[in-house]
């Protein structure tokens, strides 16, 4: 699923569809509105969106109406703090040698 997530981010009219849905649920009528692309192609993206769990879609009468699905990032999220985590780990060995070196030369 992280692979479709990234690809699915990876192009730029996308990221900014995810954007757009960040305040609040829109048709594809409304999203298409806000880009120089044709529906048919924000169609295609918000399908590529939705197929890696990126967005959930909701119909009301005739409309569908797309939504963030915040739980879909959630793999991302822990593959790109796992980065972050290892590096603190880093630095905080790093500052407890040092600390220890300090301490060391002090007596």
């Amino acid at each position: 699923m992280l692979d479709q997530v990234l690809r699915a981010i990876a192009e730029p009219n996308r990221r900014e569809i995810l954007k757009l849905l960040r305040e609040k649920e829109l048709s594809a009528g409304e999203i298409a509105s806000s880009f120089d692309v044709t529906r048919p192609a924000i169609s295609q993206h918000l399908q590529v969106l939705h197929a890696a769990g990126l967005v959930g879609v909701r119909r009301v009468g005739t409309k569908r109406l797309y939504h963030l699905k915040a739980e879909g990032t959630s793999e991302l999220l822990q593959f790109l703090n796992s980065f972050w985590e290892d590096r603190l780990d880093l630095l905080k060995k790093a500052v407890e040698e040092e600390v220890r070196r300090e301490d060391r030369n002090e007596r």
